[in-house]
């Protein structure tokens, strides 16, 4: 006996809508505000548009089994069998965030297989797993931003209940899952929304046209769809992609809250309801500390934001690159800035974008692990020309020092998947567009973008070509291979240092003392140290008073100095071509990225090294 089922679409410009179920083409009924019903066989379904015969898949489709062009599946979610009642949840404040796509993460590309992977995770102090975009979209691989299907998990990976089996997973190994969402645009292929109403508006963002957030019935689906991730599959946070695409202008000039905001008044009601903490985390360029300012403090309420500040300093520092939106962080300098006060541009002139650019962070209340930084993630590997690592370029000495600054800065840490071993694998763009000239017109505009920055177009892959998917697969058996094996083993100690210093989770700002010594290429950090510290209690050496080159000593002590030093940790990395032997404050080395390493009266740094201290 087939079952029936009860089907509603909204198609607020449709004079008729039928529904097709099986072999069945029912009529709907229109009811109000846009809505149709209809009740019909359950199964795969789709919906005919006015008096067009071709079956389009359901703009609130949970399931497309045959991919984002052909029927919906009717799927049950609550027919899975939960085994995280015991979860409790796992705020961000303290945690270490793991960045992976589930395609390339393991050989299988799927859910299942990743679930297999997440011990390795503990082991690196990690407390979130977050999940690159996984709703469906066009072709066989994508990196996700692609997508069409808001709420359907791509079959590829295993599907909707494969996704529930990953959560289960994740929870019981006492890691929180992160899903990446996009709701500021949707992909070239696949996407039928239009034909069902006004999802879409004039403007376009680099991804392509604008979301209609004008539009109650719009922003009803994104909050839908942040719910049924919380609600219906357990997540416990959001990562919003290129929320500064989100134009919702006409709803703050009229006093309501902006889209993001009533995500957080939403979410903060549901997690009340769940008894669990729920999370957004931004993904941002405007540098505005509004978005994570709480409600009651006049913000936007959003727990997190990427800060891509970090990551430019860092790369800089560590690579020599300068070209680009780069050449703003050539000092050693705009590094220490965000260690200090966490965006670099906070109002500053910016070369890249030739203006103003950014606001700054209220040191005194917000506190510091409301940024998530990295020193890798998916856009700053992915969008290079090649898909390159820093791995390619740095010993390994160097890649520890950037592990050393995000396991012992104040913000929230993010890895890449497969950086913790100096991963030799690339993370390239790649596609899998079934059209051809869709694919033509990818891989061209792809060519385009890079020539615009002055790459080489010649060593651009064909995000196309399976073999650019293939080459941005873990290797995993990478792990148990000499200069692999011991970066692991770094990022694993110093896992273990971040559990064991709450100097290294401490998330007031203003405990932190951040000194750049630009000739010697030395930046210090002191963490946990007494505020009147941090503030300049103490005064400094000038410029070629000490050691490294002008890496004067501290003169001025603050009170309790043995207890503030038991309290606090210190940071060295020396980031330049020389030998430095600079004077520090602590003497304990807990740990070092180079073997010759070594304290004797001053701490002796061989170039591109570091050490951390106590």
């Amino acid at each position: 006996m087939t079952h029936q089922h009860e089907y509603s679409v909204w198609a607020p410009h449709a004079e008729r809508m039928r529904v097709v179920a099986h072999d069945a083409s029912v009529e709907m009924t229109a009811g109000e505000g846009g809505w149709w019903h209809a009740t019909a066989p359950a199964g795969d379904y789709g919906f005919q548009i006015g008096d067009d015969d071709a079956v389009r898949p359901d703009p609130r489709s949970l399931r497309q089994p045959r991919g984002v062009h052909e029927r919906s599946r009717v799927w049950d979610a609550s027919a899975h069998d939960w085994q995280d009642g015991d979860w409790t949840g796992r705020p961000i404040a303290g945690g270490v965030l793991y960045e992976l796509h589930i395609g390339t993460f393991t050989q299988e590309g799927t859910l299942d297989a990743a679930a297999e992977r997440l011990d390795h995770l503990l082991e690196l102090g990690v407390t979130h797993v977050e999940l690159l975009p996984v709703n469906g979209f066009n072709g066989t691989h994508n990196w996700g931003y692609d997508g069409v299907a808001w709420f359907a998990v791509h079959e590829g990976y295993g599907g909707p209940s494969a996704y529930q089996r990953f959560v289960d997973a994740a929870h019981e190994a006492g890691l929180a899952v992160v899903q990446d969402v996009v709701y500021n645009h949707l992909g070239a292929s696949g996407n039928y929304l239009p034909l069902y109403g006004p999802y879409l508006t004039e403007g376009r963002s680099t991804w392509g046209d604008l979301i209609n957030l004008a539009e109650p019935e719009v922003r009803r689906i994104i909050l839908d769809n942040v719910r049924y991730w919380f609600e219906t599959m357990h997540v416990d946070a959001l990562r919003l992609d290129a929320v500064h695409a989100l134009v919702d202008d006409a709803s703050v000039e009229a006093g309501r809250p902006h889209i993001l905001e009533e995500m957080a008044i939403e979410t903060a009601a549901l997690a009340a309801h769940l008894g669990r903490p729920l999370e957004l985390i931004a993904e941002s360029d405007m540098n505005d500390p509004k978005l994570i300012t709480p409600r009651e403090g006049g913000g936007w309420g959003l727990d997190a934001q990427w800060s891509d500040d970090f990551h430019h300093g860092l790369h800089v520092a560590l690579t020599g690159e300068t070209h680009g939106y780069y050449e703003d962080f050539a000092p050693l300098g705009a590094l220490a800035k965000t260690l200090e006060r966490g965006f670099f541009h906070d109002g500053t002139f910016s070369t890249f974008r030739d203006r103003e650019h950014g606001h700054p962070i209220d040191v005194e209340r917000s506190p510091s692990w409301r940024l998530v930084v990295s020193a890798q993630n998916h856009d700053q590997i992915g969008n290079r020309a090649r898909g390159d690592r820093i791995t390619e370029a740095l010993t390994e000495s160097q890649l520890l020092c950037a592990a050393l600054l995000l396991y012992a800065g104040p913000s929230t840490p993010m890895l890449f998947m497969g950086e913790e071993w100096a991963a030799s694998t690339p993370f390239q763009f790649f596609t899998s567009h079934p059209e051809p000239e869709l694919g033509r017109l990818t891989a061209e505009g792809r060519l385009a973008e890079f020539a615009r920055m002055g790459w080489d177009e010649s060593v651009v892959p064909d995000p196309q070509d399976p073999a650019t998917f293939e080459r941005s697969k873990l290797d995993w058996s990478e792990l148990r291979r000499d200069r692999h094996a011991r970066v692991l083993d770094g990022y694993r100690q110093l896992a273990t240092l971040r559990r064991e210093l709450p100097a290294l989770t401490d998330p007031r700002w203003t405990r932190n003392r951040v000194e750049a010594f630009e000739e010697a290429g030395v930046l210090r950090l002191l963490r946990g140290v007494p505020e009147a510290a941090a503030g300049g209690d103490g005064e400094r050496a000038g410029a070629g008073e000490g050691g490294a080159d002008g890496a004067g000593a501290i003169v001025g002590r603050p009170r309790h100095e043995t207890e503030a030093r038991q309290a606090s940790a210190e940071i060295v990395i020396n980031f330049g071509d020389r030998p430095q032997s600079f004077p520090v404050t602590h003497q304990r080395i807990r740990f070092r990225t180079h073997p010759d390493v070594a304290f004797s009266g001053e701490l002796s740094l061989p170039p591109g090294s570091g050490a951390l201290l106590t």
